[in-house]
């Protein structure tokens, strides 16, 4: 028997969309109510650049638009925020694949590597959710959105949020 779509690559990236004053926007699982993230996603291909995973995730789950000199309205009101906006925190959590996810990997494999990023944008950028993916969004000051969160190395970055602002 053949898998119909590849494997998915156990190396993915979290990006904490925030605004400047630390109100982070979660989105909903669609296949998993009440299960809170932020955007995240594995590379398409091996070499894949991380931070080219991280603006493709950032579209595909919220559409808002990373790259381009300034923040301005596109078709009627998709967002573009610049490059610069997209931060690497140079910060990586290796974890245990969920039970739930782990026949979209491999056979055996059962961990993942997860680079985390920080996306600064407004907070009243419209956002247009994958309807396939995500239910619902909320923008939350930073503690609770990291209490809403269902993955401990997702509250955790959250939680880091104050610190890459001030740095």
């Amino acid at each position: 028997m053949t898998q119909a779509k590849p494997y998915k690559i156990p190396e993915s990236v979290l990006v904490v969309i925030h605004s400047a004053d630390h109100h982070v926007l979660l989105i909903e699982r669609a296949d998993q109510p009440g299960f809170w993230q932020s955007v995240t996603g594995s590379k398409d291909y091996p070499d894949e650049a991380l931070s080219e995973t991280a603006r493709r995730e950032v579209q595909e789950e919220t559409g808002i638009i990373v790259g381009g000199d300034g923040v301005e309205s596109l078709n009627g009101g998709a967002r573009r925020v610049p490059q610069t906006h997209l931060r690497d925190w140079q910060l990586s959590n290796v974890y245990e694949i969920y039970p739930v996810w782990r026949h979209r990997y491999a056979p055996g494999v059962t961990r993942n590597t997860e680079h985390v990023f920080g996306l600064l944008v407004p907070r009243d950028i419209p956002v247009t959710l994958a309807p396939r993916e995500h239910t619902r969004y909320a923008w939350l000051p930073y503690c609770e959105a990291a209490d809403r969160c269902f993955s401990p190395s997702n509250a955790e970055a959250i939680l880091q949020l104050p610190n890459y602002l001030a740095g």
